[in-house]
């Protein structure tokens, strides 16, 4: 019979704790490289003995941004709507990016631009909400979600290379209509969401 597990504080905190895994890097190199990606191949040597390879995606940290605004009393979130080359489909999402040219800048600061540049929005507040990763089966690249709230609309900023993105302002209760009918299918606006939720925070 199955039962039920509850997880111990110190269990639980062993997911956030750097580890090698008992993993074993035999070598390493660079195999691509732009300004935005590098792709590194490992030949590793697994815990129980056996050789193997990793292809590693290093990517900058990113930020995503839930706005979350009020119209006529009624809760709203503004979405981006842009087209995704790898995958030849335009996507519904929720503002994100990273700065390439300055990967050391504070998170805050990237979080508070890219929303003012992929929608004009100035947040009065903006809530760091948690962490996650995005794909970390193969790629480094981790991502800080942020609520803003307090919202008021001036002018987009768009990078040359994202001129076509579109802004909608919608209702929170489409928004959530489109998640559950899997209209929204980008993963990092999906998990960022549940995370905002799972905290009570919309």
């Amino acid at each position: 019979m199955r039962s039920v597990e509850r997880l111990d504080p110190v269990t639980l905190r062993q997911a956030d704790i750097a580890d090698d895994g008992g993993y074993l890097t035999l070598s390493s190199r660079v195999a691509y490289e732009n300004p935005w990606t590098k792709v590194r191949e490992d030949i590793i040597r697994r815990p129980n003995g056996q050789d193997g390879l990793y292809g590693v995606v290093e990517r900058g940290e990113f930020v995503v941004i839930l706005p979350l605004g009020m119209v006529d009393g009624e809760p709203t979130v503004t979405l981006i709507n842009q087209f995704r080359y790898p995958v030849g489909r335009r996507m519904w999402e929720l503002p994100m990016g990273m700065w390439e040219t300055r990967p050391d800048a504070n998170p805050d600061e990237v979080a508070a631009g890219e929303l003012r540049e992929e929608t004009g929005l100035v947040a009065e507040r903006m809530t760091h909400v948690g962490m996650l990763y995005q794909g970390a089966g193969y790629s480094t690249q981790r991502g800080h979600v942020y609520l803003a709230t307090g919202l008021t609309q001036g002018p987009a900023e768009l990078e040359a290379t994202e001129q076509d993105i579109t802004r909608h302002t919608i209702s929170l209760v489409q928004f959530e209509e489109m998640l559950r009918d899997n209209v929204i299918t980008c993963m990092v606006s999906i998990a960022a969401f549940a995370l905002i939720r799972s905290r009570g925070l919309v």
